[in-house]
C-alpha cells in the first residue's frame, strides 16, 4: 500500500492552456476555460478600469474583456489576427481574457508545480499560483480566483 500512496501524487495530473503575452508565457487551468475565440473588438465602459477593456456579446451574454497583459503590469496588447479572447468562468461568471496568442494545451504532473519565489509584489505574487518547468520555459500558472477583483466578478 505504500507504493500507492507515494506514487498517488505523480499520477495526479493537471491540464492547462498556455498563451503569451509579450516574451513570457502563462497558463490556466482547462477546467476554467469555457472556449477559445478569436478576437473581436469590445464596446468600452466608462470608468472602468485600464484592464477592462469593455465588453462582448457572447451568445446573447454579455461578458467583460479584460486585457491580461495590463492586469499583469506588462505593456497593453495591441490585438492582431493572432490574438485570441480566452472565455473563462471565474466565481460562477463568464469573463473574457484578451491574450497575444493560445499556444499550447498540455497535462502536466502536480508534482511539476514549483512555488513562487517571493521577490514579486503581494499582489502580482496572489495572482500567480505557482511556476512551471516545461522543456526550456518557465510558465506562470495563474490563480483566477484571485486575478481579477471582485468588483469585476460580481460586475460579470
Amino acid at each position: 500500500m505504500q507504493e500507492g500512496d507515494t506514487s498517488a501524487a505523480a499520477r495526479m495530473r493537471l491540464e492547462i492552456v498556455s498563451f503569451h503575452l509579450g516574451d513570457q508565457v502563462f497558463c490556466v487551468n482547462i477546467m476554467s476555460v469555457r472556449e477559445i475565440r478569436g478576437w473581436a473588438p469590445a464596446t468600452m465602459l466608462p470608468h472602468a478600469p485600464a484592464h477592462v477593456l469593455g465588453v462582448i456579446n457572447l451568445r446573447g451574454s454579455v461578458i467583460p474583456v479584460i486585457d491580461m497583459a495590463i492586469r499583469l503590469g506588462l505593456p497593453p496588447i495591441t490585438p492582431d489576427g493572432r490574438s485570441a479572447i480566452i472565455v473563462v468562468c471565474i466565481a460562477g461568471k463568464m469573463v473574457g481574457l484578451l491574450v497575444e496568442d493560445v499556444s499550447d494545451m498540455f497535462t502536466v504532473g502536480i508534482d511539476q508545480l514549483q512555488a513562487v519565489p517571493t521577490v514579486t509584489a503581494a499582489a502580482q505574487s496572489t495572482m500567480i499560483a505557482a511556476i512551471i518547468s516545461v522543456e526550456d520555459q518557465m510558465i506562470c500558472y495563474l490563480d483566477l480566483d484571485t486575478l481579477l477583483p471582485d468588483e469585476i466578478v460580481q460586475a460579470a
